[in-house]
């Protein structure tokens, strides 16, 4: 086979996202297995779910309600958004509580999760930058190594909410042309279930409405009507859970209580130095133990207290933190230039690098979609822009990025789309000025 002949069939390929969600898979299925392998028999089933996930799907199981997110019973609870949970607590209804065939239930559907997410990102970068960026996006999910590790390290709604989150802007760009009421009414629902399982997302809808409203193809009043009829569906699903929550705590709740936590978390007299030695250091399980003493309604009333009093008390510093937190939630880390000398490990090293690559990789590709004024920069670019925001304020790890990596990579896809473009772009300008130098000069 000659190389002319070859050149399609390795092009069909590298497009084909058959193979590309097999790699996905594949990659994701074999680190869950290598690492399963080091880690004792009695320990798999219990420790992965150790954590307010774990805890209250447990108590979903064992008949308690949606209660306990530390283990210990507390009664009933809002910490979470309840969609996870009760898939977790359906899988231990199933499989058995805490028993290692859950866990790997558990992994698998993450696996499942971060794989087809796959989808949704080739055919939104299909739509906004043609075949070839759509499949360079893909191929980027598949190998990424943060989507590669945390459908096992993390028994959450992580991998869950990414996949959500990619549909919700593959489904986005394409609604403008729709005409049928039907469509716009799924999209609500996709919001509401989006916004069940990570309520962080909301932050994102009112722009996205805003953006859809304006590029719909309709007459001014169906125009408004139906991104709102969008919203109302969206808001609909969340009333009942809202309605429980209010029974129960007798406050409007409409999607999670922990936000006074994290608030506090990331705004504390930890970061006080002159204040280091005169208080007790604020730990995570000193205020685990406070939650179990005081309650949740009480427990975060008093957290959102401390934390806008220390917020208006250092000015000074929250600038600062606010700086740390940007870097952190980007890079993983707050210090990245220290930890990738420290490391002793290239694997870190490699994470930390693909993270730099990928942030800058989002930037240049906003910049490249409104310098073409392509019409769809405005919905990609609401995701690294709005999402984060909330985290900023609050507090962030590596994981809490990963809700908007899939539509990071489809930008750095059309970012480095572009560069190619412009190398041969300045290639073939640089052959034909050679071959009109070697034309006009004297034979």
């Amino acid at each position: 086979m000659t190389g002319l002949n070859r050149a399609p069939l390795v092009r069909r390929a590298l497009t084909s996202l058959v193979l590309i969600i097999v790699v996905a898979f594949g990659l994701r299925l074999g680190y869950a297995w290598d690492q399963t392998a080091n880690i004792p028999r009695e320990v798999i089933g219990r420790l992965p779910f150790q954590t307010e996930t774990g805890h209250i799907a447990s108590s979903l199981a064992t008949g308690k309600g949606f209660a306990s997110p530390f283990q210990r019973d507390s009664g009933p609870t809002a910490w979470l958004a309840p969609i996870y949970p009760l898939l977790v607590a359906g899988i231990f209804k199933t499989f058995g509580l805490y028993t290692r065939t859950s866990f790997f239930v558990a992994v698998f559907l993450n696996i499942l999760f971060s794989s087809a997410t796959c989808v949704p990102i080739f055919y939104a970068g299909k739509r906004v930058a043609g075949l070839g960026v759509g499949a360079g996006a893909a191929w980027l999910w598949a190998l990424f190594p943060n989507a590669i590790l945390i459908p096992f390290e993390w028994i959450w709604d992580t991998s869950l909410a990414a996949l959500l989150a990619a549909i919700i802007l593959w489904v986005t760009i394409e609604l403008p042309e729709s005409r049928r009421w039907r469509d716009w009414i799924g999209y609500g629902l996709l919001w509401g279930l989006a916004l069940m399982t990570n309520p962080a997302l909301l932050s994102m809808l009112p722009v996205l409405l805003v953006w859809l409203t304006y590029c719909t193809r309709s007459d001014s009043r169906i125009r408004l009507a139906k991104p709102a009829l969008a919203a109302i569906v969206a808001v609909a699903c969340c009333v009942p859970w809202t309605l429980r929550n209010f029974v129960v705590f007798h406050r409007v709740i409409p999607f999670r209580s922990n936000l006074s936590y994290e608030l506090y978390i990331g705004n504390n007299e930890n970061y006080d130095e002159h204040h280091r030695g005169a208080t007790p250091v604020i730990t995570q399980e000193l205020e685990t133990l406070r939650y179990l003493r005081m309650g949740e309604t009480a427990f975060m009333d008093e957290e959102r207290r401390k934390a806008l009093q220390f917020i208006a008390s250092h000015p000074r510093m929250e600038v600062k933190l606010l700086r740390w937190r940007f870097v952190d939630f980007w890079m993983g880390v707050a210090d990245p230039l220290r930890t990738f000398v420290a490391a002793n490990s290239w694997p870190i090293r490699g994470i930390l690098l693909v993270n730099f690559v990928s942030a800058l990789g989002a930037l240049l590709g906003i910049v490249t979609l409104f310098s073409k004024r392509n019409p769809y920069a405005v919905s990609l670019a609401t995701f690294p822009v709005v999402f984060p925001l909330l985290y900023y304020v609050t507090h962030t790890s590596l994981r809490y990025r990963h809700p908007i990596d899939p539509v990071v990579l489809l930008l750095t896809a059309i970012a480095t789309g572009a560069i190619l473009g412009w190398g041969r772009s300045l290639v073939q300008r640089n052959k034909q000025t050679a071959q009109s130098t070697t034309a006009l000069a004297p034979s």
